[in-house]
Parts: C-alpha cells; sequence; structure tokens
C-alpha cells in the first residue's frame, strides 16, 4: 500500500517532494517497501495520526518549506491523479481542500431498533489526500491544544479557516479491516499480458495450430506437440498474472512432457488465473506464417480454444498474416505466433 500511494505521489508533475512518516523500527520496511523509487524522506512518526502529520509538517519547514502541501494516508493506495488536480486547483481560493463523496445510503440513529433518521443531504464521506497552503496547515498545528482530532481538514475547521470539497474517488476505499484484505483486492481489475513463439518446421513431424491437427507436408518441432499458437497464449496469460512463462511452469528438460498435447499447458495457466480471482475478457492470436493457409482453418482454431479455455467463441480471436517471403516464416523454415490477453478480476 506504501509503494502505490508514493509512487501516486511522486509521480505528480506538481509534487516536487514525498515525506513518509513511519512508525519506530519501521525505517526498513519502509525502505524495502520503495525500493527502486525514488529516494524516499523518511520521518519518525508519534503515537497519533497528528502527531505523525506534525513531524512531517516539521520536517518539510526544516527544508525550506513549501506552497502547499498534501497529507494523505497510506491505507488509501489507489490515489487516482485527477484527485490530486483537483485538490491542487482548489487550492487556488481556498486554505485547505479535501476529497469527498456523497453519502448514498439511508442513515438513521439507534442501538438495536431504529429511532430516528438523519437527513443525508449534506453529508460526505471524507477522504484524503487532504491539501492545504503549508503555512496555513503548519501554524494550525504548532498552536493546537485540543482533543486529539479525526484529521487536519478538521483542525484548520476548528481555527476558522475554510475547507473546500471536490470530488473523490470510489477507488480511495481506506483499508481499514482484515475483511478488507481477503480475496486479494489490492490487484489489479484489470491484467494484460502478452505472448511470443517459434518453432521449427520440420518433415516427419504433424502440426498442430490452436489445438487443431492440419494436414501439411511439414510439422512444428519441439519437445511438446509444438503448438506455437497455444504456446504463445499460455505465455501471454503467465504473463498477465506475473507468473513467468512457460519454460518456468514446463521445462523442455522434463521428460514428462516430451509429445505433451499444449492445451494442458493452456488450461494449467488459465487454472493459476482462476486461483487468483480473474477471468478471461479476451484474447487474440496471430499466427505468422506462409503456409498452410489458416483462412480455412479460423472457425475450428475459434472453436476449439474456445472449449479449451471455456470461454464464449465472442472472447476469442484468431487471427494470420504472412512477412512477404521474408525472414524464417517467409522462407517456410518456421512458424511464429504471438497472442495478447486480457483478464478482468471477478472478486
Amino acid at each position: 500500500m506504501l509503494a502505490h500511494s508514493y509512487s501516486a505521489l511522486a509521480q505528480h508533475a506538481d509534487i516536487h517532494a514525498v515525506f513518509v512518516a513511519v512508525g519506530e523500527g519501521q525505517e526498513s520496511l519502509a525502505t524495502e517497501a520503495l525500493d527502486g523509487m525514488q529516494v524516499p524522506i523518511l520521518v519518525k512518526g508519534g503515537a497519533t495520526r497528528r502527531e505523525s502529520v506534525h513531524k512531517g509538517l516539521e520536517a518539510i519547514a526544516r527544508q525550506g518549506g513549501a506552497d502547499f502541501v498534501l497529507i494523505h494516508d497510506a491505507a488509501r493506495p489507489f490515489l487516482p491523479e485527477s484527485v490530486i488536480d483537483s485538490l491542487i486547483d482548489a487550492l487556488s481560493g481556498s486554505p485547505g481542500a479535501v476529497p469527498a463523496l456523497p453519502v448514498v445510503d439511508s442513515l438513521s440513529r439507534g442501538r438495536y431498533i431504529l429511532t430516528e433518521t438523519v437527513d443525508r443531504s449534506h453529508l460526505w464521506r471524507v477522504q484524503t489526500p487532504q491539501a492545504f497552503h503549508f503555512d496555513t496547515i503548519w501554524d494550525v498545528h504548532r498552536s493546537w491544544s485540543g482533543e486529539e482530532p479525526t484529521d487536519d481538514a478538521r483542525m484548520l475547521m476548528a481555527k476558522g479557516g475554510d475547507v473546500r470539497i471536490v470530488t473523490g474517488s470510489e477507488r480511495l476505499t481506506k483499508f481499514t479491516f482484515s475483511d478488507d484484505f481477503s480475496g486479494n483486492d489490492m490487484a489489479p481489475s484489470i491484467r494484460s499480458g502478452t505472448g511470443f513463439d517459434v518453432h521449427r518446421l520440420v518433415e516427419g513431424e504433424e502440426l498442430w495450430l490452436c489445438g487443431i491437427r492440419i494436414a501439411h507436408d511439414k510439422g512444428l518441432a519441439g519437445h511438446s506437440d509444438a503448438d506455437v499458437a497455444m504456446h504463445a497464449l499460455t505465455d501471454a496469460i503467465l504473463g498477465a498474472l506475473a507468473l513467468g512463462d512457460i519454460g518456468d511452469h514446463f521445462p523442455p528438460s522434463d521428460p514428462q512432457w516430451k509429445g505433451a498435447s499444449s492445451d494442458r499447458f493452456l488450461v494449467h495457466a488459465l487454472t493459476l488465473a482462476a486461483q487468483a480471482g480473474y477471468s478471461l475478457a479476451n484474447a487474440d492470436v496471430t499466427i505468422i506464417c506462409e503456409a498452410p493457409k489458416i483462412g480455412p482453418h479460423r472457425k475450428s482454431m475459434r472453436a476449439r480454444l474456445s472449449e479449451i479455455m471455456n470461454a464464449e467463441l465472442s472472447r476469442i480471436s484468431v487471427k494470420a498474416t504472412t512477412t512477404e517471403l521474408l525472414g524464417f516464416t517467409g522462407r517456410g523454415e518456421g512458424i511464429a505466433a504471438q497472442a495478447i490477453v486480457t483478464f478482468e478480476k471477478t472478486n
């Protein structure tokens, strides 16, 4: 979560430095989480949210201050750039601004039975980051002597400052309870991957493409049945899941895969996708060769892939092209295939 939040802020063109307040002894964990990113400025936080923000503002002041400051909870990792833009724009006419969404559920008071309906017409779900003129919020923090606040906007309001509302985002959901992490909810809702494979054409081998045996004077050579199209598809799926490639899961040095039908590889990759909570949105395969002609077989190829992948036919595309007699495919020495797949999160 820290890495996602940090990246969204650090990559924004109008944000020139990001300070990260961490708990005592958490410096190494934060550094590890942010490995490979712009060098973070770590600040030792306090016992409360307000104290941690205070220490962060203090660190900024020591480095010369700033015009504006955005105060964000790392527990809201999916921060849209548009929200940052709106907050910065709002500061041109207000000392503070927060992203918020209107309350859409009915609200009532009561303990075991409902006793009173609450008007929701002017109620908001306040999110972060909360944006302020730096000098203004720094003065508020330095002079604060009231009860422990829930956020910085309330501190500014208690001192008489106006806080403008900008449109928030449902993506800014705060991870708070253990159930929020169930089902790998932090995984992206859409994943795509590409695959590419090549096999030699030789005499004495069968030719399999997209799970269909095609009559031809040559076939593809490989440790399995050498179905170059299904190999490209399998690699695309594994790539979308960031799970390596087909060789990692089915090493060519392993004799058990000699002559194996490539649909086993494809089903394995799809099973991994389902276990991760993803379903196939679409798959597109391009076969690259001079011969045989793929057109007469496209319909049966799509149908076979649809069957193997347990997907609607409308989600499966098979195309073919040549290289105009150029290269190894143009000379008829082999067949190449490339594929792209897209998955949607299902849970």
